[in-house]
């Protein structure tokens, strides 16, 4: 029989087999990839462009004179701040800006602390806005929430002015710590941001002006700024508001030493194209008169003393925090006189405006890496 192998398939070997590819990444993909973050950055990049556009057009549009009020607010609003005065000028001209700085200014406040209207320890019997509604009312320290149309605010009553004292991070150096750390670290059980100090980048370790800390003058340099005013307590616990603008550091020297000022900062009253800043709110009972609005919208820190003295301390938030602006220095006076201060001054704001009490921040920095916190601070009136 003859085989006929044409019927079976072949018999594939080495030669026969076939070849198969190992398939290679689609060498496009890393391109669409780039192409992808591309596209990406560009969005952002074009969305922070028109978001910067739109904010320099509406600031451009606030400042102009078809909106007088948005302008008047604008303008005193910007200079209270530490790192966006610039923004004023950029619109406006110096010239501009001074007229509108000079037409809401406050008129000046003469003399001194009048002691004799302080009797520490009297009665305690001055009332409290809205009652003593509040659960603290009656106890040594009382807080009290205070709300006004564009800020909210929280104060603490010390009725005993000998536990009020300043907490420094004495020795100075680059950084400061937080209201809680000073609180924590002087044993008290809490406090409010101080005066004057170098916050730029948040640093806060090097105050600006004059400290005095438990009689020690820990930091003298009262010409460095214009228009400085020394807030603090005298030995006998009475709150002393004292203009030094001029005044050397052998002068102050003199001063503490003469008036037995015990803790005390300085905070600068300046009204110019460059800073809008104000100190004394109210003097021997009379408050600070307002010419226009007196001020811009921010948040604020105060501290004032009661006939029976004592210690009023004050904190507001604003720059949008809660939907707030902020308080103006009227809204300060107002709080203050219906808290019953004979004396009351502004203190450091804006960003450092905060207060501790009871192991918790009961007013933290506006700052949105800080809300919760403080920035760092040099120093701090504190509640031992």
């Amino acid at each position: 029989m003859q085989n006929n192998f044409s019927d079976l398939p072949p018999v594939r070997g080495t030669a026969g087999r076939k070849n198969y590819k190992v398939k290679k990444p689609h060498s496009s993909i890393p391109k669409r990839i780039f192409a992808g973050i591309g596209k990406a950055l560009l969005l952002i990049i074009t969305l922070a462009v028109m978001l910067l556009t739109t904010v320099l057009l509406s600031l451009k549009l606030i400042c102009s004179d078809a909106f007088p009020s948005a302008q008047r607010m604008f303008v005193t609003t910007i200079l209270e701040t530490g790192q966006l005065k610039f923004l004023a000028s950029v619109f406006l001209s110096s010239d501009k800006i001074q007229a509108i700085v000079d037409s809401n200014s406050m008129s000046t406040l003469e003399g001194e602390v009048d002691s004799a209207l302080i009797h520490i320890g009297g009665s305690g019997s001055i009332g409290v806005p809205g009652g003593d509604s509040d659960e603290t009312a009656g106890e040594d320290i009382e807080v009290h929430p205070v709300s006004g149309s564009t800020y909210y605010g929280t104060m603490l009553i010390v009725k005993d002015p000998s536990r009020v004292s300043l907490a420094t991070i004495y020795p100075w150096r680059e950084e400061g710590i937080t209201l809680d750390s000073l609180v924590k670290g002087a044993g008290a059980v809490g406090g409010i941001n101080g005066g004057l100090y170098n916050s730029t980048n948040n640093t806060g370790g090097k105050p600006f002006g004059v400290v005095v800390s438990d009689g020690e003058i820990q930091f003298n340099d009262p010409t460095a700024f214009p228009g400085l005013v020394l807030i603090g307590f005298t030995e006998d616990d009475i709150l002393e508001i004292i203009d030094i603008d001029g005044m050397s550091a052998k002068s102050v020297e003199k001063l503490i030493l003469d008036r037995r000022i015990r803790d005390a900062v300085t905070f600068q009253e300046e009204s110019s194209d460059s800073n809008n800043h104000f100190v004394q709110l109210i003097l021997n009972g009379e408050a600070r008169e307002m010419n226009g609005m007196g001020s811009g919208l921010n948040p604020r820190t105060a501290i004032g003393q009661r006939e029976d003295g004592a210690v009023l301390m004050f904190v507001t938030d604003g720059r949008g925090k809660s939907g707030h602006l902020g308080a103006s220095a009227a809204d300060l006076i107002n709080v203050m006189t219906e808290f019953g201060a004979v004396n009351a001054a502004n203190l450091d704001g804006g960003s450092s405006s905060c207060m501790y009490y009871g192991g918790e921040y009961l007013m933290t920095s506006v700052t949105f890496y800080y809300t919760n916190s403080s920035w760092k601070l040099p120093t701090g009136f504190v509640i031992k």
